[in-house]
């Protein structure tokens, strides 16, 4: 007990002691004079929030790495939505739900996409163009970007009207005219107003008249007052207005993309996404030549396309091209006006869209043929898709056979083509297939109800042609004569086998002949075989006879 009174005594001194050392310190403090030099806020009153932020942060790995990975967490977006831009709605939304918490990405999202737009808009890149501004339009639905940009957009792709540019605005305002119509109805009137004028002189712009018809569409889509194209679906509303952050970027302003966050690049040396290392200091005309060509950065660098989405591009207008003329003069005028590097291709899509035909049209053959008189390259590449086609004709089905034997036999009516594509054919029994049968079978009969049955013949027996049609018309042996003979006779076209009966005629007569002689000549040597056995036997006799005396009397 006094053991624990004792220690008791000597914690409440060392208690009194340090309690003393702290009065005599604040002593001091209050009598020396304050140095505002020393204070943190330099004498001024800061409020403990601001004051807060101004303390140095140490910045952990893990802060350093989300600051990262926005870069990737933004090229995986602007990836997903170029493969698949029918989503897009879905991905704005996604984006408007991440802008709400975390708006510096919602922001370098709209920054990059920004930068796109105008690099493809230098590039005359009209399908990149549209993808990147279908995007655009749904953020600003979303409340993600400020409507003013879509004016600017709108304003930039009207300003010097083409057919791609109008395109573009017009694919555009599709997306998102509801929500203009909701914010800003005197601006896009404006619009509207600027689409109607391009309409009345489309023909003096040298506009196409699809694209004319689309402006009409676009019209009659802002009379129902775009109740085919809402703004936002109801499910995809997720974010409150208050909520929302709106940021509020322009076409002109010097935009920095931040590629410093491209961390792929730094760790296994590829960066798939070439385009956002280029400079965005030059203004939205400049930076390419007339033909859309990009600017090398360096040059060692070349870009290999490999997705062939200029062939894609090309067919697509071809295609549309074809569907919006009224005969085949203007679509062949219209044509010709295309790249001249896609001339294969450009045969190949007309051939195609022939056979795709529910009936045949002669439009095709018509538009065939003019190219095919136009230039010999042209020529030549629609020869060789017919001898191609032959090789191939088993994997076609009826109606697209059919389609094809009445464009190849227009063509060689109007000798467009040359009847050399028969060179390769062989008309035996064992070298076709009853789908190629089937296919020559069209082929001669729409050419003798085309030329008649003499005009046809007389062309199968020129002399110049007679290597094209050896292979159609055999002689080298009777059993495949008389396969093509029963060919043609069961076609109906037994007309064109004339001189090759009389052939086959010669040949058999001949073989008659033949073997007649040779039976002629076996019989008269076996006659005169026995002629010489007799004559020997009746030399013999004379010889006896001649050995005896003769008789006296």
């Amino acid at each position: 007990s006094s053991r624990n009174k004792r220690e008791r005594q000597e914690k409440n001194e060392e208690k009194v002691a340090e309690e003393g050392k702290k009065a005599e310190e604040t002593e001091k403090a209050k009598k020396e004079p304050l140095d505002l030099l020393r204070t943190r806020t330099g004498g001024a009153y800061i409020p403990p929030a601001k004051l807060k932020k101004c303390h140095p942060r140490k910045v952990g790995y893990h802060v350093v790495f989300c600051l990262l990975s926005l870069g990737l967490l933004v090229r995986s977006l602007m990836q997903a939505q170029a493969f698949s831009p029918v989503f897009s709605h879905v991905y704005a939304a996604f984006v408007a739900v991440i802008n709400s918490k975390f708006p510096h990405i919602g922001e370098l999202l709209l920054r990059r996409l920004i930068v796109q737009f105008k690099r493809s808009f230098r590039r005359n890149d009209k399908g990149t163009t549209v993808t990147v501004s279908k995007f655009i339009a749904h953020l600003i639905n979303q409340r993600v970007a400020h409507e003013v940009l879509a004016l600017e957009i709108m304003i930039l792709m009207m300003e010097t009207p083409t057919d791609d540019s109008v395109e573009v605005s017009i694919a555009f305002i599709k997306e998102c005219g509801a929500k203009l119509l909701e914010v800003s109805p005197r601006a896009l009137d404006t619009i509207f107003t600027r689409l109607r004028a391009i309409v009345q002189d489309g023909d003096a712009m040298n506009l196409d008249k699809r694209v004319q018809y689309m402006i009409e569409v676009v019209l009659t889509i802002r009379k129902d007052k775009f109740k085919a194209y809402p703004a936002v679906l109801d499910e995809l509303d997720l974010i409150d207005e208050e909520d929302q952050i709106t940021h509020t970027i322009s076409l002109e302003d010097a935009i920095n993309p931040e590629n410093e966050l491209k961390i792929r690049a730094e760790i296994i040396g590829d960066d798939d996404d070439s385009e956002d290392e280029e400079s965005e200091d030059d203004g939205i005309g400049s930076g390419d030549d007339a033909d859309g060509a990009p600017t090398s950065t360096t040059g060692t660098t070349e870009i290999i396309d490999n997705t062939e989405q200029n062939l894609v591009a090309f067919r697509r207008e071809v295609y549309l091209t074809i569907q919006s003329s009224l005969d085949f003069q203007e679509a062949a005028h219209k044509l010709l006006k295309m790249h001249s590097c896609f001339q294969v291709e450009l045969c190949h899509m007309l051939v195609d869209c022939c056979c795709q035909q529910r009936t045949y049209e002669r439009f095709y053959g018509l538009l065939c043929e003019r190219f095919c008189r136009l230039r010999k390259e042209y020529q030549i590449t629609f020869e060789k898709i017919a001898c191609d086609t032959y090789a191939t004709i088993h994997r076609f089905d009826i109606t697209k056979l059919r389609n094809m034997a009445r464009l190849i036999s227009h063509l060689l009516f109007t000798d467009a083509i040359s009847w050399t594509i028969f060179t390769d054919v062989k008309l035996t029994e064992n070298d076709t297939t009853s789908s190629g049968r089937i296919y020559l079978k069209y082929v001669f009969q729409e050419l003798c109800e085309s030329m008649g049955l003499t005009k046809l013949y007389e062309r199968v027996t020129d002399p110049t042609l007679q290597q094209a049609f050896a292979g159609l018309f055999p002689r080298d042996n009777p059993q495949n004569t008389r396969f093509a003979i029963n060919f043609f006779t069961l076609t109906g076209l037994g007309g064109l086998t004339l001189d090759l009966r009389q052939f086959l005629e010669k040949g058999m007569k001949k073989k008659k002949e033949e073997s007649i002689d040779e039976s002629a000549s076996s019989s008269s040597s076996s006659s005169s075989s026995s002629d010489d056995s007799s004559d020997s036997e009746s030399d013999s006799d004379d010889d006896d006879d001649s050995g005896m005396l003769p008789f006296r009397g």
